[in-house]
């Protein structure tokens, strides 16, 4: 028989795999935390500036959710803009964890969303012994929610709920290019 917690707990929360539907999972969360009246922060590690659904409509649901976006775009060679260079990105990450930081020590919100934090992790941006640190440090009462692909087993084992988006199929395979309110 489960007990029923009388104190809040906070989960950790992971979002990993490599299917779509991460961060829109995430913000599926922290639009049901702000609709039951929880205050939500999300940092998004990785996205530019590029114009996403997510950043035209998130800013009206404020002051409920609030919308950072500190990423310069991608880190993957492939997909980097050559124009910014790798230092840019280095620096733009430790602004955002620091943030992230920040934010989660000052227990201001009820939910924080870590958007892309994985591929921050992954591209030697961030330090996973950071995250780990952030993990132990937060209030107890805060949900902190992680995403991006190749979540490191440690995390996997810090975390209270993962989930694995799987790719199956995807329209990029067949030549169908990233459609607006779909992939962004």
């Amino acid at each position: 028989m489960v007990r029923e917690r009388k104190e809040p707990h906070g989960l950790v929360i992971v979002n990993t795999g490599d299917g779509k539907g991460k961060t829109t999972a995430s913000i599926g969360l922290a639009v049901r935390a702000a609709g039951n009246g929880l205050r939500v922060l999300i940092i998004q590690f990785i996205k530019g500036r590029w114009k996403t659904g997510e950043s035209q409509s998130l800013p009206k649901l404020a002051p409920n959710i609030q919308l950072v976006r500190m990423g310069m775009g991608f880190t993957i060679e492939r997909l980097r803009d050559p124009r910014i260079p790798m230092e840019e990105h280095e620096e733009a990450a430790a602004r955002a964890f620091e943030r992230a930081r920040e934010v989660v020590l000052a227990d201001e919100y009820d939910m924080i969303v870590l958007d892309e934090i994985l591929g921050s992790i992954k591209a030697g941006l961030i330090a996973l012994d950071d995250v780990l640190g952030l993990i132990r440090d937060k209030p107890p009462r805060l949900h902190l929610v992680l995403t991006g692909r190749g979540a490191p087993p440690e995390l996997v084992d810090a975390a209270d709920l993962v989930t694995e988006m799987k790719l199956v199929k995807h329209p990029l395979q067949q030549g169908i290019k990233a459609q607006r309110g779909i992939e962004f």
